[in-house]
This record gives structure tokens, C-alpha cells and sequence, in this order.
């Protein structure tokens, strides 16, 4: 930028250096595929895409609960998107019919959408502004009440000519009916155009509930361009109608039959074909740079429009020699406060006689300051002949003398056809403004009268500005030109020296009530001595407080409402916030975390490392950013556990990783299942689990799989070895391999468990758990053994316990089973049998 002052933020952001870099780090760093396939790299694009819309929910303060975010190639295709899916009843019906209606102070892309609904038969309606304030009712009419007939209003923000910003109150009052864009009943919904307001502003969704949010994304970022969103409001979404499906949008269709049936997700049922993936995991690093530079939106809001009104102020006092002002400027409001007014004024300048200057001469003229701004309309026909005073005769009458929109036909007998905008933005700084002044001046007074109108302007501005609060913080923000550096969030080290939340579990419960449990489980299960009469017992028990590191073996453990406590109630995610597995990064088993319920932390430990403690109080404190994350397909609401932890992390995996927690706050907790042949009412919460709370093996069918491994690898191997690879909770000694795959249910102790179904292994079973070395043998002698399949042990729930008292599960505990009625799985009755599938 050095030499060039650039005034058009409204047409777009500038993207900093800082973006760029982290940006192409990350495409360095990680290889990212098509999301629709099912590879390591496309897992890996798809979480992190999933990841940027829970960051993109949280830049606007509300949840996937209320809103879901569909990708789209700009604002202008999430409009279109709404004018076809939105569930319009055509004229004609037998109920009364839909209307769409905006305000005429709205960009091309938004007046166009009535090219869609003309042609679905629904009228539109075109409402000024004045016109809004005029249609307020007190209550409805009790045949209003009652009709369903859905209908659209929409209307900006902020007006991307003037930068007037229209009550966000409307949308509440729209809704309810308070305001009556056109009288007709029925049930209002409104589309927001946020475009122009989002890139200065922020934008509460849980205050302000529009239906319908579009948005691009350069206009906030300045990179990636041709990427936009909807947000689209749950209440709405199941109503949108879709026509045309493309790639990834079909859950099953046929080719040769009228035959299609949608995804469940309204994300996916919208982005037809494969999303711009690199750049949607570009916007990551834009909301990071964002928040590292400015501090946040409301800091963006403050400085621009303290540069915007300083700048209205001066160009509004400058007069030529005989008091004739030098600009006239089309605005709606006095610039008096940021919540009416974002950082856009829209002007012509004038000449001594009052004549307008066309805004092509200034421009060029401009162009030789190498100031850059913007001319002509903006795309805002509505507000350009409101403010300039150009009839529908006049556009009509223009158009015939050959000026369109876009060209450089800026007078037609006199009159203006268009004018001259400049916007800031986060980047912008007072030399900006002082520069784009010194150039009116410069061009519209003579030398000798360049003393008096600015040196007037400047010193009236500069006497009354010193008793302004917007100077002050305007000046406060723009110290050593650039915005005043906030602290990032908070200091998430103090989350490990937090409060406990954590009670002390008591571990035993009285025998009397667990024998009880045990008898009435009992009176359904199979004889304890069978199949050669050795009972069956809990050999290991194994929990994994970091999701994929080392496994922390224990004798006896307390049972929490997620499964066994502490068990992957961590995570270590990359520098999208994306969770990290052993089938990305393998040296994370060789991260040794363990937990010491008597001091309240857990010890990280690794070699070449020295251990590092991590507090199992949980209470990450007030002003902690509670993020959402995905792991395997489910939603988890997590926290950051601080920059000590992170920095360790990283420098043992030579990466830019961090540790996140799962959060207690599960008030919209989603990361549950309702487990078939469970309770109905039954709702089991998960950890960070990928399946269930449990995953169970027997020690039989490791044994024969050992056998199996060893003669193909042609070298001993060890049961302990391969124990450890197949990441078990529980490990248990029934007499026969694979009997366990007939069990329905099985209780230990007083705990009663629901088999959920098997276990389908993945390549992590070939990495060497001590080492980090990788076989491939291993993945392939599974399914050889298993007749083509890669099950191998079960998965458990943990039925809801009637007891008072937390329980334990302990080794030697003895494991009594219920059959299914029917198995699904056969144990295998001889070698031959396993392999033939």
C-alpha cells in the first residue's frame, strides 16, 4: 500500500500479508482432499469445513441450534438461493397468495430476485424507506392471526450508498407484526442483506433473529473472493424447496427414475457439487488475523467511523471563497453515532457556481493522487435516485441517450447520473482521511485560498473534536496508525488454577446394593461357567485421557456419566482446531498422559520432554470462548486449555497444535446417542469418544489373532503389544475368540452395559503403540482372519444406574453376559471358516 490510499472498503477488505502466510502454511502443512470421499485427507478437509461454520456461528454470536450455514460462491448466489427455495404460494391458489417485498435502498442483487418469483407467479412489492416508518399497527386483525401464507421482506443492514444503518429492531417487528410491509396476511419472514454491515459491524444473531443472513466473505477478509454464505435460520429451513441436486447433495437417486432422495442435512442438501474447500479453511486464518489485529468487530466499528466522521465533518465545512460548499453529501444521517452510520460517504463535488463535477472527472483526478474510490451507482439504483433526485423517466430517458450502468457517463444535460464514494475500513488511517482531504483541496481552491478553508476546517474540527468522545476514542484507536492492540481473549493459563468443579468420587458403593444389581442382571444371564467352565473376568482397564495418545492402565477406576472418568476428555486439535489422530500424526502415541485423582491434575509426560501438569478442576472462567467441534460426525463443545500446555504440545510434535477440553456445559450438548434397545427416554452422553463410552476386547480373540499375525509376519509378537493396538477400555478373558460378538448385554459388578454393536477397525491398529512405527501387516491380517471384514470387539453403553452411588469398575471383577436372541455375528468354528468369509 505504500503510496496508495485506498478508499474502497466497501467494495472490498484489504487482505493483510499476515493472512496470506498463515494460510499458505497450513496448504504446506496438510494435504487436503475432495470432502466427499473417504480418505485420510478428505476426513481431515471435512472436519476442518465443519470446524469454519461453528467458527463462523460464533463470529455471530449464535449456535448450529438456531442457524445453519450453507457455502455459496457470494451474497449474491445466497440471494438467489433464497428467491428459489423459499416456499412461496403463487397467485391463484385457494389461499391467499405470497408476497415478496424490499426495501428500494437494496443492491441489484436483491431487486433481481423478483425475476425468480415473477416468474413462480408472486407479486413483489417495492417499500421506501419512509414508507416503512408508516406502516407500524398495534395488533393484528383476528383473521390476520390465523393465515399461514408465508411471506418475504427484505432490506439492508446498512446501505452499501449511503451507509445509513436501518433498524436491526425491524426484524422482530416484521415478524410479530408490528410493521406491515403490504397488507396482506399472513406470516412474515425477513432476509437481512449483511454484506455491507458485517464487514465493519458486528452482528448479535441471538438478539437480531433474521430468517435469512447472506454474507461474502471479501468483504470482511479481503480473501478468499468468490465465497459467500446463507445463514439460514432452523425455524425456516425445513420449508426451503430444492429443484436441481448436485454432487453431494443426493443421500440415494436413480439414473434411470424419477427417483431422488436428500441428504438430512440442509447444508448439504444446498451445496450442490464439491464446496470451494481451500478457501472456506482460508476464512480460519481470516477470523484469527482479524481477532490478532483489531481485537475484535466492535473495535472495527469504533475506528472507521471515527475516521468516517472526522472526514464528513471537514467535507462538510469546506466552502469556496463565496460560501458555496465544495461537496454536497447524499446522507441520511449527521454521522453522529456509529450505531446509525457505518464508514461510507457518498458525495459530488460542486463548483463555485453550485454545478455538479462528474464523478469520471474526479476520478481520474484521483487516480493521479493514486487515491483509490469508487463511482457511478454502487449497484443501488433505489438509493441513487432517491438521494439525487433521478426519476424513473430520467433512468429510462438515459438509457436511450446510451448511458448504462457502469460506464463513464457521469453528466447527462447538467444533471448526475451517479457520484463519488469512499468507505474505510479496518485498515484505514487518519492519514488516509487527511490524504483523501488534502486532495479536494488541492484540486478545487488556488493556492492562496488554501490557507483559509482547511486551516479553518481543520482547526474548527480539531477545537470541537477535543471535547468529543468519539475523538477520543478515535484517537485511542489510532496510535502509530493502526488500531490499539487488545489482549486476545484471555490468558487461558489461569483456566489450569481455576476452581474445582470436580467432586470427590466415592468408590465403592455398599455390597448389599450391588449384589442385589448382580442378582436381578443374573436372573437373565447365561451361567457363569460355560463353554468349559472358566468364568469371565476384566483382565485390563485402560482409559485415554488425551483422545489417540498413550493409554493410562489402572487397577480399579471410578465411572462417570461418560464412561470411565477422565476418559478422552481431551483433545489435541492442529492450527484449524481440527482433532488430531494417530492416522494424522502417529507420534501422538507416544504422549503419556496419566492422572492423579489425590492432586487434582493430570501429568503429561513424553521423552526428550520434561512432564507438564494439567489441572482436572474444570472451570475455564467467565470470559472462556466456549468453541464447537466435530468428532466423528458428532458435535462437542469444548475449551481451550492455554498457551503452556499448547507450546509443549507443538514443540514435542514439531507442529502448531493445541489441547483442547470438552465442556460440562451441555445445555445444547449433541454429542449424544439413543441407543437401540435401550430405555426410549434413554439419551447417552458421550465423551470424546468416536462410537460409544466403552469399547471392550477379549482376550481369546486376541490371542487367536496373534497366532494369525505371528505366521505372516514370520517373527514372535507379543499379547501386550497387540492389546495396546487395538485401544480397548476393557479387556477381558472369556474362554472362546469372538464369543463376545453374541452378547446383547453384560453387567460387571453393579454395572449393567448395552452392546451396541461391533467394533470396525482402522489403520490405527497397524502403529506401534510403544514405537510409533508403522505395519500395514497388521490391518491386513485382520481381514484375513475375519473373512474380509476389520471387526474386532465390541462397543458398550453404560445402562443408566438406579444407585445414589458412583460406581467402579476393577480387574478381576467377574463379567456375566446375555446372548442375543437372534446373533447377527456367528463365532467362526474353524480357521477355514475365517478366512472364506
Amino acid at each position: 500500500l505504500s503510496g496508495i490510499t485506498y478508499l474502497d472498503h466497501a467494495g472490498s477488505a484489504l487482505f493483510p500479508e499476515s493472512l496470506l502466510k498463515a494460510f499458505t502454511d497450513d496448504l504446506r502443512d496438510n494435504v487436503y482432499g475432495n470432502p466427499h470421499s473417504q480418505n485420510i485427507s478428505s476426513k481431515l478437509t471435512y472436519d476442518t469445513i465443519e470446524h469454519v461454520r461453528y467458527r463462523i456461528l460464533q463470529h455471530f454470536h449464535t449456535t448450529a441450534e438456531d442457524y445453519t450455514i450453507i457455502f455459496t460462491s457470494g451474497c449474491t448466489a445466497a440471494l438467489k438461493l433464497v428467491a428459489e427455495a423459499f416456499p412461496w404460494i403463487p397467485e391463484g391458489t385457494k389461499q391467499p397468495s405470497s408476497r415478496f417485498c424490499y426495501l428500494t435502498d437494496s443492491h441489484t442483487s436483491v431487486v433481481g430476485m423478483r425475476g425468480i418469483t415473477a416468474s413462480m407467479n408472486v407479486l413483489c412489492v417495492p417499500v421506501k424507506p419512509k414508507e416503512m416508518l408508516l406502516s407500524e399497527k398495534n395488533t393484528l386483525p383476528p383473521e390476520e392471526q390465523n393465515c399461514t401464507t408465508p411471506h418475504l421482506f427484505s432490506y439492508p443492514a446498512q446501505s452499501n450508498f449511503s451507509g445509513i444503518k436501518y433498524p436491526l429492531s425491524w426484524i422482530q417487528d416484521i415478524k410479530s407484526g408490528k410493521l406491515c410491509p403490504s397488507e396482506i396476511p399472513g406470516k412474515w419472514f425477513v432476509l437481512l442483506d449483511a454484506a455491507s454491515y458485517v464487514s465493519t459491524s458486528p452482528l448479535d444473531l441471538r438478539v437480531h433473529q433474521a430468517d435469512f443472513i447472506p454474507i461474502s466473505f471479501y468483504k470482511i477478509f479481503g480473501f478468499p473472493t468468490g465465497l459467500g454464505a446463507l445463514l439460514v435460520s432452523n425455524r425456516i429451513a425445513p420449508f426451503l424447496r430444492k429443484g436441481y441436486f448436485g454432487g453431494g447433495t443426493a443421500a440415494a437417486y436413480l439414473a434411470g427414475e424419477d427417483f431422488y432422495f436428500p441428504r438430512k442435512s440442509v447444508a448439504e442438501r444446498f451445496e450442490d457439487g464439491t464446496v470451494s474447500f481451500l478457501d472456506i479453511i482460508a476464512l480460519k486464518h481470516g477470523f484469527d488475523v482479524l481477532e490478532r489485529l483489531t481485537g475484535g468487530m466492535e473495535n472495527i466499528k469504533q475506528h472507521t467511523f471515527a475516521l468516517a466522521h472526522y472526514t464528513y465533518t471537514v467535507l462538510s465545512t469546506l466552502k469556496y471563497a463565496n460560501g458555496a460548499p465544495v461537496v454536497r453529501i447524499y446522507s441520511d444521517t449527521d454521522f453522529s453515532s456509529p450505531d446509525v452510520q457505518g464508514p461510507i460517504i457518498n458525495f459530488n463535488i460542486l463548483d463555485e457556481n453550485g454545478e455538479v463535477i462528474g464523478f469520471s472527472q474526479v476520478d481520474k483526478m484521483a487516480s493521479l493522487y493514486n487515491i483509490h474510490l469508487r463511482t457511478g451507482c454502487f449497484c443501488n439504483t433505489g438509493a441513487c435516485q432517491m438521494h439525487l433526485g433521478i426519476s424513473n423517466e430520467d433512468i429510462r430517458r438515459n438509457l436511450q441517450a446510451g448511458h448504462t450502468c457502469g460506464d463513464d457517463v457521469d453528466l447527462i444535460d447538467g444533471r448526475p447520473t451517479g457520484s463519488v464514494r469512499i468507505s474505510f475500513g479496518y485498515m484505514s488511517t487518519f492519514e488516509d482521511a487527511q490524504t483523501f482531504l488534502k486532495f479536494i483541496i488541492a484540486t478545487r481552491f488556488s493556492k492562496s485560498d488554501i490557507a483559509d478553508p482547511f486551516q479553518s476546517s481543520v482547526t474548527k474540527l480539531t477545537t470541537e473534536s477535543a471535547e468529543s468522545p468519539v475523538q477520543d476514542d478515535y484517537s485511542s484507536c489510532n496510535n502509530a496508525n493502526k488500531l490499539a492492540p487488545r489482549m486476545h481473549m484471555l490468558d487461558r493459563d489461569l483456566w489450569d488454577n481455576s476452581p474445582a468443579t470436580l467432586k470427590t468420587v466415592k468408590w465403592q458403593p455398599p455390597g448389599t446394593e450391588a449384589e442385589s444389581i448382580r442378582a436381578a442382571v443374573s436372573e437373565r444371564a447365561v451361567p457363569t461357567c460355560r463353554r468349559g467352565g472358566k468364568p469371565i473376568t476384566v483382565t485390563n482397564i485402560y482409559l485415554y485421557p488425551i483422545k489417540s495418545c498413550s493409554a493410562f492402565e489402572v487397577a480399579e477406576w471410578p465411572v462417570g456419566n461418560q464412561g470411565l472418568l477422565y476418559d478422552r476428555n481431551w483433545m489435541v486439535v492442529n492450527q484449524n482446531g481440527v482433532c488430531m489422530t494417530q492416522k494424522q500424526e502417529p507420534r501422538l502415541c507416544l504422549i503419556n498422559p496419566s492422572i492423579n485423582l489425590k492432586q487434582n491434575i493430570m501429568i503429561i509426560q513424553a521423552e526428550g520432554m520434561d512432564p507438564i501438569s494439567v489441572s482436572l478442576e474444570e472451570n475455564p472462567g467467565k470470559e472462556a470462548v466456549i468453541c464447537e467441534s466435530k468428532v466423528c460426525s458428532h458435535r462437542v463443545k469444548t475449551y481451550d486449555c492455554g498457551e503452556r500446555i499448547a507450546g509443549w504440545l507443538s514443540t514435542f510434535l514439531g507442529r502448531s497444535c493445541r489441547l483442547i477440553r470438552q465442556s460440562s456445559d451441555i445445555k445444547n450438548y449433541k454429542h449424544q446417542r439413543n441407543t437401540k434397545g435401550m430405555a426410549p427416554a434413554t439419551s447417552i452422553s458421550l465423551s470424546l469418544v468416536n462410537e460409544a463410552q466403552y469399547l471392550l476386547i477379549n482376550v481369546a480373540s486376541i490371542s487367536y489373532l496373534k497366532d494369525h499375525i505371528s505366521a505372516r509376519l514370520e517373527e514372535p509378537l507379543e499379547m501386550q503389544e497387540l492389546i495396546r493396538r487395538f485401544r480397548a477400555n476393557l479387556v477381558i478373558s472369556a474362554p472362546e475368540s469372538f464369543e463376545e460378538e453374541e452378547w446383547a448385554e453384560i453387567s460387571i459388578g453393579s454395572l449393567q452395559f448395552q452392546v451396541v454393536g461391533p467394533c470396525s477397525r482402522c489403520q490405527i491398529i497397524c502403529i506401534d503403540q510403544q514405537s510409533g512405527e508403522q505395519n500395514k501387516e497388521f490391518l491386513q491380517s485382520l481381514s484375513a482372519a475375519r473373512g474380509r471384514k476389520t471387526n474386532f470387539g465390541i462397543y458398550l453403553m453404560n445402562q443408566p444406574s438406579c444407585s445414589s452411588f458412583p460406581d467402579i469398575l476393577s480387574v478381576g471383577s467377574q463379567v456375566l453376559p446375555v446372548l442375543k436372541e437372534n446373533p447377527e455375528i456367528q463365532p467362526p468354528l474353524s480357521s477355514e471358516e475365517k478366512c472364506s468369509g
